[in-house]
Order: structure tokens, then sequence, then C-alpha cells
């Protein structure tokens, strides 16, 4: 006899959108954990000083199915197609019910922790490239209601960023 058990989709998203980095594996690693936490969607981010904007298609998603399978969970997470930074931030202005940050590393503001962070609500947080957001990037997104945050007091790679933001995202 098989037993099939039916999982409602969740009430909430856990989105990140991160620049891809000049390090394919690296950044596999981090599609790889953040589908293993749960993430419900990645967006890869052209930004101004995005090095490398192509994903092996094909590659990327028995990453995703691999991470899925480890994890033993029972859905994957979206992987959208690599988005201009100003197009993807403009787009994410009509989303009322969405929590929006951007984790950047200039110090011209004392930042929050994602400790602020409403449980069991949608929320889509920003991660910049090797070299961080530039000043107009960061600036245009705060314009657009993203809240600048900190995701601790130590610089991180752009990978381990994203990682970092998931499981903050995730653990909900």
């Amino acid at each position: 006899m098989i037993h099939v058990q039916t999982e409602p989709p969740p009430s909430y998203k856990n989105s990140i959108a991160i620049s891809p980095i000049k390090n394919a594996s690296r950044f596999e690693w981090f599609l790889e954990k953040a589908t293993e936490l749960g993430v419900t969607e990645i967006v890869p981010l052209q930004c101004r000083r995005t090095e490398k904007i192509s994903l092996k298609t094909d590659r990327v998603k028995n990453i995703l199915l691999s991470a899925l399978l480890q994890s033993r969970q029972c859905r994957l997470p979206v992987l959208h197609e690599p988005v201009p930074f100003e197009n993807f931030v403009a787009a994410q202005k009509e989303e009322q019910h969405l929590q929006k940050f951007i984790a950047h590393c200039r110090d011209e503001e004392n930042k929050p922790g994602l400790g602020l962070l409403k449980k069991k609500e949608s929320s889509l947080i920003l991660i910049g490239p090797e070299g961080d957001f530039t000043k107009e990037e960061i600036e245009f997104a705060l314009k657009n209601n993203f809240v600048a945050v900190s995701l601790g007091a130590t610089r991180l790679r752009t990978e381990t960023a994203g990682v970092a933001a998931a499981v903050l995202l995730t653990a909900q």
C-alpha cells in the first residue's frame, strides 16, 4: 500500500534576489543551500558590478532537484531568469504585502538586523555582487520602499550573505 500525503503550498514566500558571481561553483553552492533551507524563490540580479550573468540552466536545475531531495522537501524554489536590478526593484513597488530588504556593506547608516522581519509574511531580500551594490543602486532600492538591513558585524562574500539571508528568512 502506498501512502500519499499532500502538502499545501506555503502561505508566504521567502525570496532572495542575488547577483551571480564569477565563481560558478560558489554560486551553485548558494543555490543548493538556499533550496535545502526552504527558500521559495531565487532571482539572479544583474547589478552594475555583476561580472557574470549566465547560468548553466540544466546544471542548475539538477543542483536544485538534488538539494530538494536531500532536504526531503516537496517544492522546488522558483528560479527566475536573470533580470536587471532597476527593472526588478521597480517591479516590486506595487507589492504591498511584501517585506522588502536590501543588505549592503556601506556604513553610512546604522542598519538594523533582520530581527525586524515579521514572521510568516512574504519577504524579499536583495544581495549584491562582489564589490557590493553601488551607492545609486542602494538609493534606488530605498526610494522603492526597501529597508536597509545588516547581516552581521562581518563583511560576507556574496554566496555567504545569501545563505545567511536564507537562514534568517526561513527560520520562521
